[in-house]
């Protein structure tokens, strides 16, 4: 029986995996992004992206203040020193991205990789509550991660990067869920504790990239388009989301 139930938390959180490369697909029905698209499109990840980090704060909090604002400081640190890190010249390179399109890539997929673990994390802890509240959570998370997977597609696609690439890179930043979430359900006692430290670095590491990559990019290519409406409006969109999935 409990390999039985280790089998459907596996499958369950693969399932939301999958689900982040949905959000790629509405790609293919497009012909080309202008540059004031690429602008809208940055501004409306940052907003997936601030919605997303505002759930996680409010279910981290559920489980910890303090631990869920160390996780955020932790995770916003982590992605300072790592943009540090990267190397600033022309000739770096992920696949076809160069120089500031190739580091901007890599910066999103492992923003939200981290984000993934956090969550992978959360399917296994909700399961080890009981199977009705575990499969809540997976619907919850499923549906959650069809915006992330367009907030990641938002940002590679008008770079150069093809529609099933753009999925494929999707559904890698959520491995993390099927990988952590089996062992999470295994050991749930263990990983509860880290829970809202998880969740926290997820939403910092966020916050960060919205901050510094993703706003900045959006100003640049809307003169006129008012930026922060946009990305407000996305939030604000991924917040009911995640109310109502929630509730």
């Amino acid at each position: 029986m409990a390999e039985t139930s280790v089998l459907v938390v596996a499958f369950a959180a693969l399932l939301t995996a999958l689900a982040t490369g949905l959000g790629a697909l509405p790609f293919l029905v497009t012909s080309g992004l202008s540059s004031r698209w690429e602008g809208i499109g940055n501004a409306a990840a940052a907003g997936l992206m601030l919605g997303a980090s505002g759930q996680l704060v409010l279910e981290g909090a559920n489980h910890g203040e303090w631990r869920t604002a160390l996780g955020a400081l932790l995770g916003a640190v982590f992605m300072f020193v790592s943009r540090r890190a990267l190397p600033d010249h022309e000739g770096f390179s992920v696949g076809a991205l160069q120089g500031a399109d190739a580091r901007k890539a890599l910066l999103i997929v492992g923003v939200m990789t981290l984000h993934s673990a956090a969550e992978g994390v959360g399917v296994g802890v909700s399961f080890g509550g009981g199977q009705d509240l575990g499969v809540l959570m997976t619907a919850a998370i499923a549906l959650h991660n069809v915006p992330e997977g367009l907030a990641i597609a938002l940002v590679l696609v008008p770079r150069g990067v093809s529609v099933w690439a753009a999925t494929g890179w999707s559904v890698f930043s959520s491995l993390p869920q099927p990988i952590l979430a089996v062992p999470a359900y295994i050991f749930v006692a263990l990983f509860t504790p880290f829970l809202p430290v998880g969740l926290g670095a997820a939403a910092g590491a966020m916050v960060w990239m919205v901050a510094t990559e993703l706003i900045p990019d959006a100003r640049a290519h809307l003169a006129r388009t008012p930026t922060a409406g946009v990305a407000i409006a996305f939030t604000a969109a991924m917040l009911a989301l995640g109310w109502a999935v929630g509730g």
